[in-house]
């Protein structure tokens, strides 16, 4: 048998030779899912021994993560504003930066808001509202069944699948067509630019290409998704890459809304915009 500390400080070279930006926390993680115990508890007790299944698990896992596949892809799950989400390579991963924009949803409607959230994936913005809005109803639309069933299964999770409807369909062509208004249109679209996809993070060509390729310039989705949201809320709150902020806003302009207020991340990066009837 071995002992938790050997193993974690063999995993921390590893990991770090691979260029893993967090391998003393990765390799805690992957720790504790082996174990199926919490983080702290491996930290607490370096002492532990593990049984060779335990063993044979844990290097499984840390294989994978050397490889540079997504850690939340291998535990299977992602905390989110404050919840934990499951997650599968269906799905993008949820990201901190969006919290910026589930912020900026819930600071401006009514706890009984009618939320349209396109590109539902995982559903973690449209979970985290209906949450945090307890009389909130939300309508989440995505063009990946796969998709779909794992924002399905996140809002039955987290006990709000009542008032949280996934829906099969483009943009927002399905709630249009059924003749729905809402309060908020919310989205994180794809906006990476397609050019610059490859030059990312080895971990980002193990997530659907679906929901990171924004197309040449990265604001595709934004010139179709703008002028339907105009047509069915006086309100949209959207994310978007670095750079993108002025032709965001002059897209929303020209579908319609008249003011666009730009919000800065928690990095201090402009992140989200919000657009006014």
């Amino acid at each position: 048998m071995r002992d938790v500390s050997g193993e974690l400080s063999a995993a921390v070279i590893r990991l770090r030779e691979a260029g893993v930006e967090t391998p003393q926390l990765d390799a805690q993680l992957l720790m504790a899912r082996a174990l199926e115990c919490v983080r702290l508890e491996v930290v607490a007790h370096p002492e532990k021994r593990l049984n060779l299944q335990q063993l044979g698990l844990f290097h499984e896992m840390l294989a994978r993560r050397v490889s540079r596949y997504p850690l939340a892809y291998i535990l299977g799950e992602k905390e989110f504003f404050g919840l934990t989400l499951d997650v599968t390579p269906s799905v993008l991963i949820p990201r901190p930066e969006t919290e910026t924009l589930v912020e900026q949803v819930i600071s401006r409607v009514g706890k009984d808001a009618k939320i349209a959230d396109v590109g539902v994936g995982s559903g973690a913005i449209a979970v985290a509202l209906a949450v945090n809005l307890p009389e909130a109803r939300v309508w989440g639309t995505d063009t990946s069944e796969q998709a779909l069933k794992v924002a399905r299964a996140n809002a039955e999770k987290h006990a709000v699948s009542e008032r949280v409807s996934m829906v099969s369909g483009n943009l927002l062509d399905p709630l249009i067509a059924a003749g729905l208004q809402f309060d908020v249109v919310v989205s994180n679209p794809p906006y990476i630019p397609s050019a610059i996809i490859e030059t990312l993070e080895p971990e980002v060509r193990f997530e659907p290409s679906g929901a990171l390729d924004g197309g040449d310039d990265g604001l595709d989705v934004y010139r179709a998704l703008l002028p339907q949201a105009a047509r069915c809320t006086d309100l949209v709150a959207v994310e978007f890459g670095i750079g993108q902020a002025a032709s965001v806003a002059e897209i929303a302009k020209t579908a319609g809304f008249s003011e666009v207020e730009i919000v800065r991340d928690l990095a201090g990066i402009e992140r989200v915009a919000v657009a006014h009837s």
